[in-house]
């Protein structure tokens, strides 16, 4: 009966609450702590990028096996696109790394992450060791399974298949089948053995399927005597969801990614390949062979003795009865010399008991930010609500603040609440994504701290540690401190307090472009991190270009308060690229970091400190005075560069694409996987066909195969391939050299394909009708030459333009080349 409802209830919260409240268990989800708590197994699950992973096995593994399941993604998908806003690169990677601490939260996983950057889309794995730094990578999987002790490695790729699917993909099996082998030799990263041991897991797998095989066909017939096979199709009556159904909710947290799932039902195999070590003779239970009871660790029979009475004991109406046993469990769990499953343990076992006596205990802030130095009062909240002897000793803050004494009784259902106050201390970080604060390369982010390296979220340090008795024995409880409101459509929201800088200051464009000596006025934003903050804000520039005035005072009496500030800048007589810096100064000091917030419902808040600076480029461009109708997509800030080259731009709604609102504009250009996102393009390619027949231009941006909206892209016959460029700095030969859009109004040399980020391009036609004249060719080494990244086909009086390239990343990062390109497709028309 009890097996079937251990499970985590968390999956009947909605999707905002994930994100934005603290955990408090009911019976059924303290029972499933408790049955994980005598399960002393684990296993690490290792792939390429956040969408890698099997969400249905962690699942499994967690939930129904009861293991330590932790998945170890090598990089955070700052490489990858995304369908609900403009961040991208490390920003996205910031996203996208909650996304899969939110995941976890729904299967029951744990997250961990290597220092490796996604660098973009690479076609073999030798390519992808050399740009990450294989060494170092290899490093951070070594320590993640001398850090995690897995008893199992599971490979969510194929290590023997190179070339076959995504070079990073190959390369994360790769690298998890040598670290197998290596995790255990002292002579192998010894500056490690500082902080953890040598381990060796018992065996390696990995997760294969009919996707390897090529089809279901194949797989069926294919020899499985080397495979595990076993049912994960689990079904939890307590709360009426399978385990695949769990699966697709965690599944459902790539929001940025668009990788929404529909849950199945019934049973399903997975299916393990044994690659190493000391295969099961057990063909449908991985952990065949291995003690996964209290029994593993010295001393830990008597502590398994008592938790499996507890586990048979459990009162689902009283789950305060089992607390007397589970705090004798703890005292012993103290004892253990074994330190890496007392220090697993202790967590677990401090969550279930604060869960049974229904102890709540937190430290609310009076404001969401706060500065080094600052001032911050705190509520400190305790209640027991049980029946159970309890007493509120002591409570410490943190980074730094001595221990208060209290001995406050803890009551039944009484609350007891103290008002304190926490000044920041002076070597406090800011809130910042720990893996940002260095500058790193193109595949590799720097972590100078090893103890660092790998953990998943941001690293908050302002901290309370309640110090509390139960019965008898003193337990300590941290919590990060927080902030909450209540919101009308919302309700109760938390976000955990962040450490900012006095005052930072941002640019209102990230790339400024000079087409001739005239000056710009350049607009600069800073932003009050405190009360009382005045200064003056510079605007460095090098020698060669000009600025006035020299700096600008500025008063922002209150905190959160924000002035606008202008300067204007005279370009280089001569084509150059610059950075803009504002620097401010207050009190003696200066900042020059500007802070980015991310929203989003489905995360919490995210801060990002970046340095206060913009690109400007004193550019050889001509364009003309096109009026822009830009319909979005999944999201890009392609609009943002069309203005800055002096455009009109305006943003048409979907719903607005009709023939007379057309009428005022030149050119229509459609964002980046519109026709993937925006259903009703599909029923508006007519009016937009005709657009271009009376005369006018078309351009249309890369999209996906994915769930096209229309067959009929173009007015004539295209397909859209997987073909791309990841090479950006592939040699670009000129297939139609005379043609007006590589010579008018800018001569495109090659030396505007030089300095391209990440990719040239994706998701080319590779089959397009003979009135489109291809303007390009470019291919990955070793591969055959690409045609479809620029196509443009005369319908009517006017040009349909189809390309592939990635301007959506070359604009916003300030790529001279891709400015002067576009500008010329923009004026195909004139």
């Amino acid at each position: 009966m009890h097996k079937s409802i251990a499970l985590i209830l968390l999956l009947l919260i909605s999707p905002f609450s994930f994100a934005q409240q603290p955990e408090k268990l009911n019976a059924v989800e303290i029972y499933n702590q408790i049955q994980k708590l005598n399960f002393l197994g684990s296993v690490l699950f290792i792939a390429a990028h956040p969408d890698d992973e099997n969400t249905r096995l962690i699942s499994y593994l967690s939930n129904e096996k009861k293991a330590q399941t932790t998945y170890l993604s090598l990089t955070r998908g700052d490489g990858g696109q995304n369908l609900i806003g403009t961040e991208l690169r490390e920003l996205l990677g910031v996203i996208r790394t909650q996304e899969l601490i939110e995941a976890r939260k729904i299967d029951g996983g744990q997250q961990l992450f290597s220092r490796a950057n996604d660098f973009g889309y690479s076609k073999n794995p030798d390519e992808t060791l050399e740009i990450w730094d294989k060494n170092q990578v290899l490093s951070d999987v070594v320590w993640a399974i001398r850090k995690l002790q897995p008893d199992i490695i599971i490979n969510r790729f194929d290590h023997r298949s190179p070339g076959t699917t995504h070079g990073h993909h190959t390369a994360s099996a790769m690298l998890g089948f040598e670290a197998f082998d290596k995790v255990n030799d002292a002579s192998v990263f010894p500056e490690q053995l500082k902080l953890v041991q040598t381990w060796q897991p018992k065996r390696i797998f990995f997760n294969t399927s009919w996707w390897f095989y090529g089809s279901r066909e194949k797989f069926e017939k294919a020899d499985k005597t080397n495979l595990t096979q076993f049912q994960m199709g689990v079904y939890y009556p307590s709360i009426g969801k399978s385990n695949q159904e769990i699966a697709a909710l965690s599944r459902s947290r790539h929001q940025s990614q668009g990788f929404g799932s529909t849950g199945t039902r019934g049973d399903e195999s997975e299916y393990l390949e044994f690659l190493k070590g000391e295969a099961p003779k057990d063909k449908t239970n991985i952990f065949d062979g291995i003690d996964t009871s209290w029994n593993r660790v010295k001393g830990g029979k008597i502590i398994g003795d008592i938790l499996v009475l507890v586990e048979k004991n459990f009162d689902f109406k009283n789950p305060s009865a089992s607390i007397p046993e589970l705090v004798k469990a703890y005292e012993l769990i103290q004892k253990l010399d074994d330190t890496h499953w007392k220090k697993i343990k202790t967590e677990e076992i401090k969550k279930i008991i604060t869960a049974c006596s229904g102890l709540y205990l937190e430290a609310v802030a009076d404001n969401p930010e706060t500065t080094i130095g600052g001032l911050v009062k705190l509520k400190l909240e305790a209640i027991n609500r049980s029946a159970v002897k309890m007493n509120w000793k002591s409570y410490e803050t943190f980074p730094s603040a001595p221990v208060s004494f209290l001995e406050i009784p803890l009551e039944n259902n009484k609350n007891n609440s103290k008002n304190i106050e926490l000044t920041i201390s002076e070597n406090t970080e800011f809130t910042d994504a720990y893996w940002l604060k260095n500058a790193g390369t193109v595949g590799m982010y720097r972590v100078d701290d090893q103890k660092n390296i790998g953990i998943p979220d941001v690293l908050r340090q302002v901290k309370v540690t309640f110090i509390i008795e139960i019965n008898g024995v003193t337990i300590p409880f941290d919590r990060n401190v927080v902030y909450k409101i209540n919101d009308d459509v919302k309700g109760e929201v938390y976000q955990p307090l962040d450490v900012v800088p006095s005052v930072t200051s941002s640019f209102s464009e990230k790339v400024y472009i000079f087409n001739n000596d005239k000056s710009k006025t350049i607009s600069i934003k800073v932003k009050a991190g405190k009360d009382n903050c005045n200064g003056n804000l510079k605007l460095e520039v090098p020698a060669n270009w000009s600025v006035t005035p020299k700096e600008i005072p500025f008063t922002l009496p209150k905190k959160g308060e924000e002035q606008t500030v202008l300067f204007t800048v005279i370009p280089s007589k001569t084509a150059s690229e610059i950075l803009l810096k504002s620097i401010v100064s207050i009190d003696g000091k200066t900042f020059d970091k500007e802070q980015i917030n991310i929203n989003y419902n489905h995360i919490y808040k995210q801060v990002v400190l970046r340095q206060a600076e913009a690109k400007a480029i004193k550019l050889d461009i001509k364009t003309k005075n096109e009026r822009i109708a830009y319909i979005m997509g999944a999201g890009d800030e392609v609009p943002k560069s069309l203005t800055q080259m002096g455009y009109e731009v305006s943003i048409l709604k979907p719903e607005e694409i009709t023939n007379e609102k057309l009428l005022y504009f030149d050119v229509v250009m459609t964002g980046i996987r519109a026709y993937n996102v925006v259903t009703t393009l599909g029923f508006k390619q007519n009016i937009l066909f005709d657009f271009v027949k009376n005369g006018k231009t078309m351009i249309v941006q890369y999209n996906t195969l994915d769930d096209l909206v229309t067959k009929d892209l173009a007015p004539f016959p295209l397909k859209i391939s997987r073909d791309r460029v990841t090479e950006e700095n592939a040699i670009v030969t000129f297939l139609a050299p005379e043609h007006p859009i590589l010579n008018t109004p800018n001569k495109i040399t090659s030396k505007d394909f030089d300095g391209w980020k990440q990719e040239q391009g994706l998701y080319y036609p590779n089959d397009f009708d003979a009135n489109f004249t291809p303007i390009l060719s470019a291919n990955d080494k070793g591969e055959t030459a690409k045609k479809g990244a620029l196509l443009v086909a005369k319908y009517g009086k006017g040009n349909y333009i189809y390309t592939g390239l990635s301007f959506f990343r070359e604009l916003p990062e300030g790529v001279a080349g891709a400015y002067r390109l576009l500008a010329n497709m923009i004026a195909i028309g004139k």
